[in-house]
Parts: structure tokens; sequence; C-alpha cells
């Protein structure tokens, strides 16, 4: 096996890239999606949780020294700014040691996180091991999603992508009924309930962890760190796997590429292709991060106080509504998948911004003309989240195949932050003020702002939205690394290298 050392300065042509992409989908693949995917579920249920088990925690009798707000309010700050940090801290380190290492690591941080704040004992405690679970979660965001672009067939990225970000609503739906039982009295103690979410979502992650063994590095990464004797005996395996559960020999592939190995980038390097080289695409995940994050918390972040102020819900009921709203969003990405790999990306990022940004403007109509019901609000957010989910999905499915290798899980983890932050500092702070007055304009005017924001990011990608659908990933940002077959770092095509697959020194 060549090491990463003993490789660096080599130039090898290999055709390792269009071997994984023309690969039918096979068990092999699921293993992939479940073993790598369903961390976003783990991040839904411990949003979820948390947001329903405040009032809990603030009781007498919780075993914890907090008020509601210091859960909703400090603990979820910390939450977010973990999750921003970890995503910067990790994200580098996922482009430099590898995806595999680093999707075990983050997933054992958080492990240990959630489990520690079961046992919490006091303020400073849960809000330390909050932050840490953050720090965990973020990392799993850039690691993950380069994983799973540089493992899954070109013809079938965009949409398992899309599947399994949209994952998360899947674990708010679960965390939503999870903590009606779990902080019924008649079933647990108060002191008890809230604890058993927290130590669910460790024996999840657990579970998640055992089945991530048998997931190996990225190829790709590999081959640009001096490993390639590695990558071909991992896509051999592969191969061969996909091939006997198909009963017949497996297609030709065609394309080659000619890399100069090396062992890491500057961050210097990194900033200057991102935002240099890719500005346009630059902007267009600042948009598409920014719109999804605003429209998103001008209905989730006070969905529950709308519900008690106008229309009389008990707060003890409103993990109802919002379960009915998470399974709207999960079914967006879930049904819409498949077309951002045929219809293509540029029409359905921006349809599908552009549409939910309208219905949300319609909503606000409706809300201010007095004519929604709880039920029918309800409705109208699943309607507007069931486009928005699928567009906010593709933001993260963007910025992990529109720029180079050797940046990918960096940029990731960028746009993540950028947009965590807006979604979770800038937006709390200004719709906490417009959905808690009571006032009717008030909210019309969240919802507006949302859904301004939301068809802005729309036009952008209409504009700068790269046709990415079914191409390989060296063709569409040209890996820095590549010795030949350079193509303009804004041009929406790039022409691949040949050569044979022999390595020279």
């Amino acid at each position: 096996m060549t090491t990463a050392q003993a490789a660096t300065g080599r130039t090898v042509t290999t055709d390792i890239p269009a071997r994984l992409d023309r690969l039918p989908w096979s068990r092999w693949h699921w293993t992939i999606v479940i073993g790598l995917g369903t961390v976003w579920i783990l991040d839904g249920l411990e949003v979820t949780v948390v947001g329903n088990i405040a009032s809990r925690l603030s009781e007498p009798g919780s075993g914890l020294p907090i008020t509601s707000g210091e859960v909703t309010g400090m603990a979820a700050a910390l939450y977010v700014a973990g999750a921003c940090s970890g995503a910067l801290f990790w994200g580098r380190l996922t482009d430099k040691w590898g995806r595999k290492k680093l999707f075990m690591i983050t997933l054992a941080v958080y492990l240990g996180a959630t489990a520690l704040t079961a046992v919490a004992f006091d303020t400073w405690w849960f809000f330390l091991f909050r932050f840490l679970t953050g720090f965990g979660i973020g990392g799993e965001y850039a690691a993950i999603n380069s994983a799973i672009d540089e493992l899954i067939p070109k013809e079938y990225r965009g949409r398992v992508d899309l599947m399994i970000n949209g994952s998360f609503w899947l674990g708010a739906v679960g965390g939503s009924l999870l903590s009606i039982v779990a902080l019924d009295t008649d079933i647990f103690a108060a002191n008890v309930g809230w604890r058993l979410t927290f130590a669910l979502g460790a024996v999840l992650a657990l579970v998640i962890l055992l089945v991530r063994r048998h997931v190996p590095e990225s190829p790709r990464w590999l081959l640009i760190h001096g490993r390639d004797g590695e990558a071909e005996r991992i896509v051999s395996s592969i191969e061969r796997k996909v091939a006997q559960e198909h009963g017949e020999s497996l297609p030709r592939a065609e394309g080659e590429i000619t890399i100069h190995q090396r062992r890491s980038v500057s961050f210097l390097e990194i900033g200057r292709t991102v935002f240099s080289d890719y500005r346009r695409r630059a902007v267009l995940g600042f948009s598409l991060f920014i719109g999804q994050a605003f429209l998103y918390n001008a209905i989730t972040f006070g969905f529950g106080a709308i519900l008690t102020t106008f229309f009389d819900v008990p707060s003890g009921s409103t993990g109802y509504y919002f379960a009915v709203i998470a399974l709207g969003n999960f079914c967006g990405p879930l049904l819409l998948g498949k077309l951002f790999d045929t219809v293509g990306r540029r029409v359905m990022i921006s349809g599908t911004y552009l549409l939910s940004g309208l219905l949300l403007f319609g909503t606000a109509w409706l809300f201010d003309q007095g004519t929604l019901s709880a039920s029918t609000l309800t409705a109208c957010w699943c309607a507007v989240l069931f486009f928005a989910s699928a567009g906010a999905s593709s933001a993260y499915l963007t910025v992990s195949e529109v720029f180079p290798m050797e940046t990918r899980a960096m940029s990731i983890a960028f746009f993540y932050a950028i947009g965590t932050a807006a979604g979770g500092i800038s937006g709390p702070l200004l719709f906490a003020d417009l959905t808690g007055t009571g006032k009717v304009g008030d909210t019309v005017l969240a919802f507006q702002i949302g859904a301004t924001l939301m068809c802005l990011a729309g036009l952008a990608a209409a504009l700068l939205a790269v046709r990415a659908e079914r191409r390989s990933l060296e063709d569409i940002a040209t890996p820095l690394t590549a010795t030949e077959g350079k193509a303009d770092s804004d041009s929406t095509a790039a022409s691949g290298s040949t050569g044979s697959r022999t390595a020279t020194a």
C-alpha cells in the first residue's frame, strides 16, 4: 500500500472516479445511506426534544435548577455556537485527515456529550454538554456530506443527498412524539423522563457508530492524498459486491483523470479557490443558506406561540401540530428528490425556493385576513415547507458538489456555519420579537421577511445554479491537484483528462 507521505509529489492517472460513478444502485449503497445518513435524524431529535422539554426542565422536581428561558435561550444558542464552531474545526480536519476518521470521531463526540447531558446535575453542566453536542453534530455535516457525494454514483447523487438531509425531519417527528411520552409523569418521574430522551439519542448514536465501521474511506480522497493502492482495493471490492448482486459484469468505465498527489491544501488556497476562482458559486451558496434559514425561522421559531396566542391551542398539544409540519418537511425531499437528477438542479432549486416563498406570502395574506384556523394554518405551513425542505436540502447538495475535491468539506462547513448562525442567532432575535407581541401585523411581517429572502435566493439560483445533475464531481469542479483538463472555474462545463492508469514518478 502506498502511504500518503511516500507518495507525495507523484503523478497518477486513474479511472477510479468514473468507476464509482458508473455503478448501478445496490445493497452496498444502502449501507452507505444508513450508516452515514441517519445522523440527521439525531440532529432533528436533539433540536426538537430540547424545545419540547423546556417547560418540564424548569419545573420543581426536574433535578435541574434551570428556567425555561435558559433552555430555549442560552442552551439553544450554545448548541448553535457548538455546531458552527464544530463545522469549521472538523471541516478542515476532514479535508486533511480523511472522511472516515472524522465521521467516526465526530459521532463519538456527539454520543459522549449527549450521554453526559442526560446526567446533568447543574445548569453549567447542561450548558457545557449542549455546546459539545452541537460541536459533534456540526462536524458531522462536513464529514458526512463529503463522504456521501464521493461514494454515491452521479445518477443518484442529488436524490440521495436530498433524502438524507431531509431525514432531519424524521428525527423532529420522533422528538415531538417522544417528548409527549417522556414528559408524561404518569409514566416517568419528573426528573427521569427528560433524561431518557437524551439517553435514547446516545443509544441510537452507538448503533450508528457500529454500522459505520463497515463504511470505507472515500477512494477519491485516498487517491488525491497518495494512497491510490488502497483506493484501488476499495473500489475493486465494491465492484465485486455490486456485480455479484446484479449477476452480470459491470459496464466499462469511461473517463480518466491525471492528478499530482499531495497531502494538504493551505487555508490561503482554499479561500482563494472558493471566494475568487468560484465567487459566483460562493454567492449562490450564501444566498441559498441565508434564504432557507430565515424562512424556517419565520415559521418554526414562533409556531408554538402563534398557535397558543391566536388559536388557543393548549401548550401541551403543540407537539402534535409540529409532528405534522415535520412530516411535510420530510416528504418534500423524499418525493421531489428524483427531479433534481432528472429535470435538473437549476430548475428545481430555483423552483422550490420561489414556490415556497410565494406560498408563504399567500399564507401571510390569509393569516392577516383572519380566515385561518389552527388546522388550516398548519396545512398552509406544510405546503410551504414541503417545497422549502427540498430547497433547503439542495443548499447542502449544492455547496458539497460545486467546489473542488480538496476544499469540499471546508466549503460545506463554512456555508453550513453561516446558515446555522443566521438561523440560530439572527433569526430568533428578529422573529422572537415579532411573533411574541400577539399582534397579527407583526406575525404577518415575520412571514413576509422569510418569504422575501427565500424568493431572492430562488432568483439567485435561477441565475447562478450549476447544472450538476448526472455529472461527475471532477467534471463539475476540476480538482486542484489535476494536471490536465483544467477548466474555467465558474464555467458549467469542464473537460476531463485522459491517459493510462499507470502511476509515473
